[in-house]
Order: structure tokens, then C-alpha cells, then sequence
């Protein structure tokens, strides 16, 4: 039975005074409802002011919800009947997704019923429906979508932005990502003074295409306005260093270089698999160290940095890894949590106009020296 959200309860708060809701989409990704509920009981157990607002087929979440305590009184079904499956194309999605949980999740955010929504659905559907429904923020070009990438900073992480949103990026769209990754870093990872770093070929200014040296010139006088540090172009290899805290990028760059990431890193676990199990020796050795590898294992999870937010839009939508498990998920929800209560969204539409005052301000002068030469 389909639920009227403009009459439904709102989800009871918990005794000591929770109050920050995040909308859910409980159908979307590969290992279904049952993973969803069990990262949100996850979250739940350990924050108590999380509150939610599930989308879904109210007959397979109801009995879910009901056999984990943590989610006493703290959840409300939205009863959606459609689920965006991972092989939609974003096209068919837009024409008759309206049923959806994915849909229904975002609509509580463009309501304000809820502070976030996640969901671990199809990546280019709910970009899609984001941008159809949250719309962009004022003077975004291009949302992108940021990812944590574990380092040798203090926070533990760095941020890369954009990993997939759009392949393509011109220097204005650099300097958006630019300003939205500084307040992310500020409201997600507590980094006060965020340093911006520009990927490139090469750390030599003359190196690059010509959009990312002008990318560079813009975000560098940027830099005061933004409240961060610009320190010019990285590599690849300052990925996972401590030299930057943020790292701006194109959408097709980004898409490789996490890709590449998360392969290596699966490679890399599976040799030390083999090579602990190679002999009796190996096999010893690997439990003399086990503390230590569960350590790595814990230091380099990516379940535990599941998550990658969509930026640029009236909403803050974070995108959970399709295949995570509760742990994921869990991560996913946290990260939605952090933001939303932070008061991200606005902190963000500030920034965002702060970056289209410096470029509206780089193109005229511009202008002003062209017409003097």
C-alpha cells in the first residue's frame, strides 16, 4: 500500500533529542533491501540521533525494520513499487522512474524532509535524477562526484573530485570542483585550511593542456576567497601522499585513476593471501603478524570510506558503492549524517557563488587587458 508523504508521520526522535533524518533507498544496489536495513541498524546502534525515512517495497521492509532493535521508532516506510536495476540507462530512468525508490529517496530531500539521501543504485540514474530533481546550484556548470582516497595525511584521507560525474571539465569547471572540494574537506574530514592541488602531467606549470593552466591561473587567485591553499599542479603519485588535501580533476581522469586504485589495491591483498599461504613458514609468520595486517586491513578497507558525494546540487546525495555490504553502508549513512548536520548544503552554495565571483572576476580582467594591448 502506497504511503502519502504529505500525511505520514515523520520518524519518532529517540529520547535523548535525535534530530538529523536521511532518506534512503533501500532497493538500489546488487545484494538488496536485507544489506540496506542491516547497514542502517549499523548506524543507528552507534548514533543516536540518526533518524530515517526508508523508500521502498513496504512488504519486504517492513519485517526487516521491525526485527532490529536499533530501528525502533526511528524509521518511516515510503512505499515505492519500481526499482531502478543497475542496467537502466539514465535515459529510461528520467521517462518513467517516478515510481522508484531512488526517485522517493531524493524527493525527501528536495522536500526537506530529510538532510541527505544515500543509496547504492546505478550511478549515471542517480546523477541523472539528482540533477532532474535537487536541480544544480547557482552558477555550477558541471556536479561532480568526490571520493575519499586513503593517505598519508593526518585525516587519514584525501579527496578527489570529480571521479565520474562528467569527462569533461573546462577551467571554471576545475575552479567549481576546486572551492566544493575545500568545503567538503572543512565539513567532511575537519580539514580548517584545506590544501588544493590541480592533477597534471607534471608538476611544471608549462606542462598541461591549456584549460588546466588556465584552471591553474583561476583557482590560485582563488585561493584567499576560498579560505584554502593552492599549491599548484600534483601527480598521480601525490594520490595517497600528504601534500595536498584535495585533488580536482576531470571526470574521466578521476574515473581511471579510482578505478586503477581499487584494482591494484585488490591485487595487492590477494598476493599477501598467496604469499602467507605459501608454507608452513609463510603461514606462521602471517600469525605472528596478524595483528599488524588487521591493523592495514582495517587502515586500507574500502567499505570503511564507502561513499562518494555528489557535488554541486540543491541536496547533498551520497552514492554507496553498489556491491557494499552493511559495513558499507553503514559508512555511506555516517557520511550522509556528518554533512547533513554540519549544515554542508549551505556552507557549499556559499562557496559555490564564492568561485563564480572569482571567475567572473579573472574573465574581466581578462577582457580589460586584451582591450589594452
Amino acid at each position: 500500500m502506497s504511503v502519502d508523504s504529505s500525511t505520514s508521520p515523520a520518524p519518532r526522535a529517540p529520547q535523548d533529542g535525535g534530530s538529523v533524518v536521511i532518506s534512503v533507498d533501500a532497493m538500489g544496489g546488487d545484494r538488496g533491501p536485507s544489506v540496506v536495513v542491516a547497514g542502517m541498524a549499523a548506524s543507528a546502534a552507534k548514533n543516536p540521533e540518526i533518524r530515517f525515512i526508508v523508500h521502498g517495497d513496504e512488504a519486504q521492509l517492513r519485517p526487516l525494520i521491525d526485527r532490529r532493535k536499533a530501528l525502533a521508532g526511528r524509521c518511516e516506510i515510503r512505499h515505492a513499487a519500481g526499482i531502478v536495476t543497475m542496467e537502466d540507462k539514465p535515459s529510461q530512468v528520467l521517462r518513467k522512474g517516478g515510481d522508484t525508490s531512488m526517485w522517493s529517496a531524493l524527493e525527501s530531500v528536495r522536500a526537506g524532509e530529510a538532510g541527505a539521501a544515500v543509496s547504492c543504485g546505478n550511478t549515471g540514474a542517480l546523477m541523472a535524477m539528482s540533477m532532474l530533481r535537487l536541480r544544480k546550484l547557482p552558477g555550477v556548470n558541471r556536479p561532480a562526484i568526490a571520493c575519499l582516497w586513503p593517505s598519508r595525511n593526518p585525516q587519514g584521507f584525501n579527496i578527489m573530485l570529480d571521479v565520474g560525474a562528467d569527462i569533461r571539465a573546462d577551467a571554471p569547471d576545475l575552479l567549481q570542483y576546486a572551492m566544493m572540494g575545500a568545503s567538503y574537506a572543512r565539513n567532511g574530514l575537519g580539514v580548517a585550511h584545506p590544501r588544493i592541488g590541480l592533477l597534471n602531467v607534471g608538476t611544471e606549470e608549462h606542462k598541461g593542456r591549456a584549460e588546466l593552466k588556465q584552471a591553474n591561473d583561476l583557482i590560485g587567485a582563488a585561493a584567499d576567497c576560498g579560505d584554502f591553499d593552492y599549491v599548484g599542479f600534483v601527480e598521480g603519485g601525490d594520490l595517497p601522499a600528504a601534500r595536498v588535501d584535495v585533488i580536482v580533476t576531470d571526470g574521466f581522469t578521476g574515473n581511471v585513476a579510482l578505478k586503477t586504485g581499487e584494482g591494484t589495491a585488490r591485487l595487492v591483498g590477494e598476493f599477501m593471501r598467496e604469499a602467507f599461504a605459501n608454507s608452513f613458514m609463510s603461514k606462521f609468520a602471517a600469525l605472528l603478524a596478524m595483528t599488524s595486517l588487521k591493523r592495514l586491513q582495517k587502515r586500507i578497507d574500502p567499505r570503511r570510506v564507502n561513499g562518494g558525494i555528489f557535488l554541486g546540487l540543491n541536496g547533498t546525495v551520497v552514492k554507496s558503492h553498489g556491491s557494499a555490504d552493511a559495513t558499507g553502508v553503514s559508512a555511506a549513512i555516517k557520511l550522509a549524517f556528518t554533512l547533513a548536520k554540519s549544515g554542508f548544503h549551505e556552507r557549499l552554495a556559499a562557496r559555490v557563488a564564492q568561485g563564480a565571483a572569482a571567475s567572473a572576476g579573472a574573465s574581466s580582467e581578462g577582457q580589460d587587458a586584451g582591450a589594452t594591448t
